[in-house]
């Protein structure tokens, strides 16, 4: 039964990856930190480690979303490298001080870290111009050096830091650069795999340190029963939503995404 509930979370994930360039941690973090605490105890290995093991699995399973959800965007001409290319190596860099950083953080310092970061963007793109409407005429900049370096380290660190994929960062930067937010959330997905790739060898090897493996199914961190459930729902969700990519206003688009980080934010704050 937990192993169905994942899939179908999973598939959600599918869905605001494809749409929304979320890579699926905002769905998988709130969701598998849910199941693990509510199943193990607080004195249990699982249950104390709940935190570390759904951002691991959650970055395992990005990787999975980002390949598939990329070639999704790629047939529907979505994907400008002149913006992917910059950005990728500085947030790789990024994200291996951020993996660092978070392997020695304790779950209680992440959660609330995931919390505050989601009301940081939510005002943000709430009350700065440029993300939730645009001037019609108003054409694609590119990136300069300083944004590339500066915004490339700060999401790949953040974004596994927190085990979301960095997409809460590369589509308000994208989005304020003039693009459609059907592009900005396409190019942040292939910007997720750096992420998702340093993430997951970091979080496998950091469980070294422990005295034993937490459960024969969990490699370091990951969670390899539930990233199996997760990634499966999740390919699923990927196939039934890229037929709407090109169908959603941009207003909406821009409306929608809002809401889902409030929604994440929320349930974060519940658990």
């Amino acid at each position: 039964m937990i192993y169905l509930v994942l899939a179908l979370f999973g598939g959600l994930s599918g869905v605001t990856t494809v749409l929304f360039g979320f890579g699926g941690g905002f769905v998988v973090v709130p969701v598998l930190y849910g199941v693990l605490t509510a199943t193990h105890g607080a004195q249990d290995a699982i249950g104390q480690s709940a935190m570390h093991i759904a951002v691991a699995t959650s970055t395992c399973v990005m990787i999975v979303n980002s390949v598939a959800a990329t070639r999704k965007h790629q047939r529907a001409g979505n994907i400008l490298r002149a913006y992917v290319w910059p950005l990728a190596g500085y947030i790789a860099a990024g994200a291996l001080l951020g993996a660092l950083a978070a392997t020695r953080a304790s779950g209680d310092l992440v959660r609330h870290a995931f919390i505050a970061y989601l009301g940081v963007t939510i005002l943000d793109c709430l009350l700065r111009q440029g993300f939730m409407a645009q001037r019609e005429a108003e054409a694609p900049r590119p990136l300069g050096q300083a944004v590339a370096v500066g915004g490339g380290v700060a999401i790949g660190a953040i974004a596994t830091f927190l085990g979301v994929g960095g997409s809460v960062m590369t589509v308000p930067l994208l989005r304020r650069r003039g693009l459609p937010m059907a592009k900005a959330a396409a190019m942040a997905i292939p910007l997720t795999l750096p992420v998702a790739l340093v993430g997951t060898l970091a979080y496998m090897a950091a469980a070294r340190g422990l005295p034993a493996a937490l459960a024969p199914w969990i490699v370091g961190y990951v969670d390899l029963l539930a990233f199996a459930a997760l990634a499966l729902g999740s390919l699923a969700g990927i196939r039934l939503a890229a037929p709407l990519i090109p169908r959603i206003p941009d207003r909406l688009h821009a409306r929608v995404y809002v809401l889902l980080l409030a929604i994440v934010m929320l349930s974060m704050l519940i658990l």
